[in-house]
């Protein structure tokens, strides 16, 4: 996949495959206590990675292997917000300010894995975490096997992405098309 999906790695959380058991009510989506949407990713198997022949490839993508993800879990259908970030930190580190609904960005991994702990704390929960690798390529597939979410035309990226050619700076989440999984953002918008 071209280098922008990998946009969003640190904006995504999600909800383990463990907090989806048998005999659970099983939701399409749920919100959190602060406002973070999350949509059920049903399991499901994939070719992680991009072929060789793809435009805009990186070596770092090969080679390609099928990966299988073996229990639904639950994913955040956009980055976390700055509101968000704020609302459970007590500030903001984004250099694009004043922007309640912009992405976060700005911080370390190890600022997100406190703003995870103090999540859940503040939940009473130990079910929030970054996606794997493997997760979050899955997600931002969404069943395809093209470039994009969306196809092989590059030229329709800027329906469903915020990226170099099109923006200088961060934009409001879910300002763009989401993927077939009700995911936004998964090709652009934080790099």
């Amino acid at each position: 996949m071209k280098k922008l999906m990998t946009a969003l790695l640190i904006g995504l959380f999600l909800i383990p495959a463990a907090s989806v058991l048998a005999g659970d009510t099983i939701t399409k989506s749920l919100v959190n206590s602060i406002g973070q949407k999350f949509v059920l990713i049903p399991a499901g198997s994939f070719m992680m990675g991009g072929p060789v022949n793809e435009l805009h490839r990186s070596d770092a993508e090969s080679p390609q292997h099928r990966v299988t993800i073996s229990k639904p879990f639950y994913m955040q259908t956009t980055e976390v917000t700055q509101g968000q970030w704020k609302g459970v930190m007590g500030h903001n580190p984004s250099h694009n300010r004043p922007c309640c609904d912009c992405p976060v960005e700005n911080v370390s991994w190890d600022a997100v894995q406190e703003f995870i702990r103090l999540l859940n704390v503040s939940e009473d929960t130990g079910k929030y975490r970054l996606p794997t690798e493997a997760e979050w390529e899955y997600a931002c597939r969404a069943g395809s096997t093209t470039t994009w979410c969306f196809g092989d035309d590059e030229a329709r990226l800027g329906e469903y992405a915020w990226y170099s050619d099109n923006c200088r700076e961060t934009h409001p989440v879910a300002s763009k098309k989401p993927n077939a999984w009700g995911l936004y953002d998964m090709h652009g918008n934080v790099w």
